[in-house]
């Protein structure tokens, strides 16, 4: 009796929380143009005139780009840095973990605040390098997180025996220790990526005049109305920020099977 209560409620949680994205979706093929139920037809219109909107479409470049920047910088970093804390005794290699992950617990806004004002007194204008700055600095942690749970799984004497073959340190990193680190790196590539891509807390304080990502044109358009071209580009963003981590998942698992066979 007591499990079945649980699955109920269980099952009532999930539909609230993912009733609104299913209503996002349905709408966005809705052919009325005010949104309304019960739909009076299906049809690709709204994404249509959203593929021919110069604002979305420009926003869209920015946040790919901006996405596949932080990703790259954040998973190098990230993998560089775990390899120093894990494999290295490095000085205060303790309070460099905790500086690393910090950003984690520390709420978004404040961050965001505190990048501001750290670069007004700077006198460091906004820039896209900045924003960009700034989407590494709160990826990061997700990275390292990943990876050093990964590294910390690999036995070190697989690679001390590449080394006693006669391999180099480089060789070994490219060719035993990062093949095995792949799932892991590929995970935090994909965590940096959206993130990054959904990201609007710390985007509109780090973000300089005329560049817009998707999240922050989204909050611009509902400010204005609600257009059904919002919904037809939440759709998008659920595609992206869905589908985009489960085909992600689903290549880190194959990795790792064929690594464990």
């Amino acid at each position: 009796m007591g499990w079945g209560v649980i699955r109920l409620w269980t099952i009532l949680v999930y539909i609230f929380m993912f009733l609104p994205v299913a209503v996002v979706v349905l709408l966005s093929f809705n052919a009325n143009q005010f949104g309304s139920f019960p739909v009076t037809g299906l049809s690709f219109r709204w994404f249509v005139e959203l593929a021919e909107n110069e604002a979305i479409i420009r926003a869209f470049k920015t946040s790919l780009l901006l996405g596949v920047l932080t990703a790259f910088i954040s998973t190098t970093l990230g993998v560089l840095a775990s390899l120093a804390l894990v494999r290295y005794k490095v000085p205060g290699g303790n309070f460099i973990s905790t500086l690393l992950i910090a950003p984690i617990l520390v709420p978004e806004v404040v961050l965001a605040v505190a990048l501001l004002l750290f670069l007004n007194f700077l006198s460091v204008h906004k820039s896209f390098f900045m924003l960009l700055m700034g989407h590494v600095i709160f990826t990061l942690p997700f990275v390292v997180l990943v990876v050093q749970a990964r590294l910390i799984g690999i036995r070190r004497d697989v690679e001390e025996a590449a080394m006693s073959l006669g391999a180099t340190p480089v060789q070994t990193f490219f060719q035993i220790t990062l093949p095995l680190l792949a799932p892991a790196v590929f995970a935090g590539m994909l965590f940096s990526f959206t993130i990054s891509f959904d990201d609007i807390t710390g985007t509109l304080f780090w973000k300089p005049g005329g560049v817009e990502t998707v999240p922050t044109q989204i909050f611009a358009m509902l400010r204005n109305s609600i257009s059904p071209e919002i919904n037809a580009l939440g759709s998008v963003m659920i595609f992206f920020t869905v589908g985009v981590p489960l085909l992600g998942a689903a290549i880190a698992r194959r990795l790792g099977n064929h690594q464990g066979r």
